[in-house]
């Protein structure tokens, strides 16, 4: 079983058609394969459907039956969410540390990565992420990374 770790950037795809969606789609739905997220993404996913409304890629109706459809997607078992301990946000600071001055790692980006590297590598085969930056670092730290938005 393929497992996948997806940050916001990419799990934000599957919920507003962009670029990427396709391959998003695909690799949620398809059978046997485990889809990870942490819980910072479970609350930034907020953030993101605030965003579009704010910046009117979607209205807010839409917005809370996007939520709602995350949500169940959860309570469903579509994602199994890692919870974030002490370790990762001190894992976060050195990554900060490492990568912040040339490759732009910010801090929620940081955090991300601090739960994927905290699971045991032979329990994930990807990272999916749409944001530049992390992608970069988490190739710098030995993962294998998906670009949804690149052409398969």
């Amino acid at each position: 079983m393929a497992a996948y770790f997806f940050d916001t950037s990419a799990l934000a795809k599957l919920y507003h058609q962009e670029a990427g969606s396709e391959r998003v789609e695909e690799l949620v739905r398809t059978p046997n394969h485990r889809i990870l997220i942490s819980r910072l993404a479970v609350v930034d996913m907020h953030s993101v459907f605030a965003l579009k409304v704010r910046f009117q890629a979607i209205n807010a109706d839409d917005a809370t039956a996007l939520r709602r459809r995350f949500l169940s997607d959860i309570r469903s078992g579509v994602f199994e969410v890692l919870a974030l301990a002490q370790t990762h946000y001190e894992r976060a600071e050195q990554l900060i540390v490492s990568y912040g001055f040339r490759y732009g790692l910010r801090t929620l980006d940081a955090l991300q990565l601090s739960v994927v590297g905290a699971l045991p590598r032979s329990l994930l085969d990807h990272v999916v992420a749409s944001d530049q930056a992390l992608r970069e670092v988490a190739t710098l730290e030995q993962f294998s990374v998906i670009d949804p938005e690149d052409s398969w």
